[in-house]
């Protein structure tokens, strides 16, 4: 089950919000005149445990050695570009929506993301977005939470 089908399958109320291409979530919260914010980007991390996606604010970095302290990993660090096209064979490269869910992946957010009520991300693709309120969002994928993001 992918992305669509499974919002479908929940009832979730989403938008496709189809922009320009882009290939940061910064340029596609210009592309689409939204807060940066309000933009999650995706991360693959490898952990010692196998893969696993941080999702943060397009505005943020994410701070790796804050989160091997928190996770207690000190193995942890970004994937390969490559280890996505295995992992998410429907998605092109980069492109990875916030679900890892989808992918048995585990899924970890910033809490920094929860200051809005919505949440805007990439598709399977560097042409469409998806909004959908953030309540919707933690129902369906129960990321774990934590502080490992900064401006």
């Amino acid at each position: 089950m992918r992305l669509d089908d499974l919002l479908v399958s929940r009832h979730i109320s989403f938008q496709r919000l189809p922009h320009r291409r882009t290939y940061t979530a910064n340029r596609m919260a210009q592309a689409l005149h939204v807060k940066g914010r309000e933009v999650a980007k995706t991360v693959l991390l490898k952990t010692g445990k196998g893969h696993m996606l941080a999702v943060l604010p397009a505005t943020h970095q994410i701070d790796l050695e804050q989160l091997r302290e928190d996770l207690g990993d000190p193995s942890i660090q970004l994937a390969a570009e490559e280890e996505m096209d295995r992992l998410f064979p429907d998605c092109e490269r980069g492109a990875v929506p916030p679900f890892g869910s989808l992918y048995q992946i585990p899924t970890i957010m910033d809490d920094s993301l929860a200051q809005d009520e919505t949440i805007v991300f990439e598709g399977p693709n560097h042409e469409q977005a998806i909004r959908m309120s953030l309540r919707d969002y933690e129902a369906i994928e129960h990321p774990r939470h934590g502080h490992f993001a900064h401006r």
